[in-house]
């Protein structure tokens, strides 16, 4: 029997090493989740296959199928990536965030944006586990949820984020229809505004049906529109460029301020914004057994989303600037409202070729529009993903919208005429949307600290502690904004009681999820029985 020649060795020992890296990279690679199928045996999904965008690969064939290459920086697949951060940035220019801004400005003066820009880089770094977690596992974060928690739980997990996404999406339509009063002058009510706002569920679908690109176009259209005009405000009032730099570089924080600095940090999480991320992400086609592949997403996606919110936090700061330039300091500025906001403008700076009332207007409108459409939009993520919903765009974004319109047009009739009565009403939702912050947050850093769940993507236990240290700031934050304000606002034995028994139930759903699977970083404890 004749040896083998050197040539067939040589193609041997090459099928040996790709038999080899193959191994190694299901070993590594996240596992793929046994689907759980609705009652017609089709899965959920984020995107449909024809759906995604493809990634053009300008590589050599060869480097194309090693599993752990990563290719070469393309400006033209930087482009093809480029969308899902800016999507995901409009939860950081909704009204609430604005009305946030300006009530910072008014009361605090400059003196917080060094606190805005930290909390943005503190969002963008749970953001960027979201994006982690859907690219890595080829999952959405509520997907993910109804695999890993029991039933129970998932529901529970399901019912706080339709709370929290309804709640954020009566702000962002009633800042809406705040936008379109002011464009009318005055001539529709506010319910009216509420009704064109909500035919923005519509103007969605339509768009969807021409493909994720054409949509990513029209919400960077919106983003620009509100650059451009809370720029052309900025240049209009001239705030003070030596105090705007001292407020970003100089850390300051007065007792008189604390309310606004919580209110700042804790605008940040959106809960249903973290539950769109990782959805979002999938929009493009990625390979998740090539380790390569998924690192270059990973990579692209991160310049992308530090571009988007680099741009969100420029328009914060106009906002927050114009405001502090105008009313710190003076008598207005504990009464300055979104309802208010535009016409005290107009009273300080008067009118113009383009009265600045209106490009107030201009900008409110394109932050509601934008984060009313993307509410949609996560909304269908959020239900399709806990329940295994396989229904069509145009029901699902019904029933998605229905949630919130019904009752924003409830609210909006009652508290048409009252200032004071809108203003306690966004309180009551801000504390509803600070209530959620914990059932998105929690389950995103268990799983992604997960081997079984995000194989060699888990992250590392410096990155991990760094990210429960943030969660715990933020829940901290915002369980002190909600202390604050059922401090003031409860009152009789019986409410009292009923707050309690919830805070109790609260607290322990809480606990349940924190010790489930040693959810908190061990490393932390590891450490310091090492020390000792």
């Amino acid at each position: 029997m004749s040896s083998p020649s050197a040539e067939e060795e040589s193609n041997l020992e090459t099928d040996k090493d790709g038999a080899t890296e193959e191994l190694e990279s299901k070993r590594l690679l996240p596992p793929q989740f046994t689907p759980s199928t609705n009652e017609d045996g089709e899965e959920e999904v984020a995107f449909e296959s024809r759906e995604k965008i493809l990634i053009v690969d300008i590589d050599s064939p060869e480097s194309v199928d090693a599993v752990d290459f990563v290719p070469p920086f393309s400006w033209k697949k930087l482009w093809l990536f480029t969308g899902p951060g800016f999507l995901m940035s409009i939860a950081f220019l909704d009204p609430g965030n604005l009305e946030g801004d300006l009530q910072a400005g008014a009361i605090a003066g400059y003196s917080l944006l060094w606190l805005l820009m930290w909390a943005t880089i503190m969002g963008l770094l749970i953001q960027m586990l979201s994006a982690r977690i859907g690219v890595a596992t080829g999952r959405h974060l509520a997907e993910l949820c109804r695999e890993e928690y029991p039933n129970w739980a998932r529901l529970v997990l399901w019912f706080m984020a339709e709370l929290a996404l309804i709640g954020a999406d009566i702000q962002e339509v009633i800042g809406s229809a705040i936008a379109i009063q002011i464009l009318s002058n005055g001539k529709l009510p506010l319910w009216a505004g509420v009704l064109i706002t909500a035919s923005d569920c519509f103007i969605f679908l339509f768009m969807e049906n021409y493909g994720v690109r054409k949509l990513e176009a029209v919400f960077a259209v919106l983003i620009a529109t509100m650059a451009l005009s809370f720029a052309w405000m900025f240049g209009d009032t001239k705030p003070s460029g030596k105090e705007l730099l001292l407020g970003i570089l100089v850390p300051r924080l007065g007792s008189k301020t604390i309310r606004q600095a919580v209110g700042v940090v804790g605008c940040v999480i959106m809960p249903h914004n973290v539950f769109l991320h990782s959805a979002l992400v999938q929009s493009r086609k990625i390979d998740p057994r090539r380790r390569g592949r998924v690192q270059e997403a990973l990579n692209y996606y991160l310049i992308e989303s530090s571009a988007a919110l680099l741009v969100s936090f420029m328009i914060n700061m106009f906002v927050t600037t114009v405001f502090a330039k105008g009313f710190y300091g003076t008598k207005l500025a504990n009464n300055i409202g979104l309802v208010n906001a535009g016409q005290y403008l107009q009273d300080k700076y008067g009118g113009g070729i383009f009265p600045i009332l209106y490009i107030w207007g201009i900008g409110l409108l394109a932050a509601g529009q934008s984060s009313t459409i993307t509410g949609t939009y996560a909304g269908q993520f959020i239900m399709g993903g806990f329940l295994n919903l396989r229904l069509k765009n145009w029901l699902r974004a019904l029933i998605t919208r229905s949630f919130a319109i019904v009752p924003t047009i409830v609210v909006a009739v009652v508290f048409n005429t009252s200032e004071a009565s809108l203003d306690v009403l966004n309180e009551w939702l801000n504390v509803l949307q600070s209530i959620q912050i914990p059932f998105a947050l929690i389950p995103l850093l268990t799983l992604v600290s997960k081997e079984h769940v995000m194989g060699v993507f888990r992250i590392g236990p410096l990155l991990e502690r760094l990210a429960w240290t943030i969660a715990a700031l933020v829940i901290v934050i915002n369980g002190y904004l909600m202390m604050d304000f059922f401090v003031s606002e409860v009152k009789g034995l019986l409410f009292g009681f009923l707050v309690c028994t919830g805070t109790a139930a609260y607290i322990a759903f809480i606990l349940y999820l924190i010790s489930r699977e040693g959810a908190f970083p061990s490393t932390w404890f590891s450490i310091e029985l090492t020390k000792r």
